[in-house]
């Protein structure tokens, strides 16, 4: 049977059934475990043929378990621009928060497994990113006031299909994993069968580095929060430069995330720092893209805006 990491969320709960193999396993192991305590919620994005079928599919797993299904269609098609991931995952995540709230349950469950964690660390890691792209996926978290977690995240993709076959269940395969256009789908076909091949506990070591990622970046969030109180509201110039560089970097991070939603480019970044190195007189001007907007120089202070 599956074994998920141990969790109590609180009850009713819901799984988000995709109709693919991992929300399906997830679905069965929560109905088996919390009989009569679990709604599935299922999201149409609108964004490929197959939608359809994925709906349909839910609908009968759904109905044969009798259990209650919640369904909601959004159009997740992305503006130029924009990145076509991030704002499909925006969509999902509004719409689970809308359904959550039709169920009445007070926990979301989502199905995401071992193998998703290496590919989230591969691909932060491809894009150079920084501790919190190294943290990956956290296992529980609150988003727009709904509980959310990921109970498979020590759990490989393969043993959920081996378990939905022992039990002679069906699930819907999204054509889009096969297409290698995706880095992380290249990540899965290519990279994940020379790890199992070299390191066989690579799931259980990747997860173990996520996670010392993710307490090291809470260390520094807490640090920034602490920096951000002394700077003030707008920062500061001058009590930026008080810290060492590595701190500004931190400071200004947090400050754009909490206070815009805002995050720098690594070259955005280097460059605001040695713009506020270099503000030692009234007269020092500052007027950088930084996001999708600007940070200005406003007497003794920095804001961001954006743009007109």
């Amino acid at each position: 049977m599956v074994r998920f990491a141990a969790t109590h969320p609180a009850l009713p709960l819901a799984v988000a059934l995709s109709g693919g193999a991992d929300s399906t396993a997830l679905l069965l192991a929560c109905a088996e475990r919390w009989p009569g305590q679990v709604h599935a919620l299922h999201v149409h994005h609108g964004l490929q043929k197959a939608a359809d079928d994925f709906e349909q599919h839910c609908i009968a797993l759904c109905a044969r378990l009798a259990l209650p299904l919640h369904v909601q269609r959004v159009d997740a098609r992305h503006a130029g621009g924009q990145s076509p991931e991030a704002v499909a995952r925006d969509h999902r995540y509004e719409a689970l928060g809308a359904l959550a709230g039709q169920a009445g349950a007070r926990t979301v469950l989502i199905g995401q497994h071992a193998d998703d964690q290496v590919e989230t660390i591969l691909l932060a890691l491809s894009r150079g990113a920084g501790l919190r792209g190294l943290a990956a996926m956290p296992a529980a978290w609150t988003r727009g006031g709904v509980a959310y977690a990921r109970p498979l995240l020590d759990v490989p993709g393969a043993a959920l299909r081996a378990w939905l076959r022992w039990r002679g269940e069906a699930w819907i395969e999204d054509p889009s994993n096969a297409s290698e256009q995706f880095t992380r789908n290249r990540i899965r076909a290519r990279l994940l069968p020379v790890l199992e091949a070299a390191f066989p506990q690579f799931r259980t070591t990747f997860s173990r580095s996520a996670g010392h990622a993710a307490q090291a970046q809470q260390v520094l969030d807490e640090v920034a929060t602490q920096d951000l109180a002394a700077v003030g509201l707008p920062p500061r110039i001058s009590a930026i430069q008080a810290l060492s560089r590595p701190r500004q970097a931190n400071l200004l991070r947090h400050w754009l995330w909490v206070s815009h939603a805002v995050t720098p480019s690594s070259a955005q970044l280097t460059e605001l720092l040695d713009q506020i190195a270099a503000c030692k007189t009234r007269g020092h001007r500052m007027y950088l893209k930084v996001g999708g907007g600007f940070v200005q120089r406003e007497g003794a202070a920095i804001t961001w805006h954006p743009p007109s």
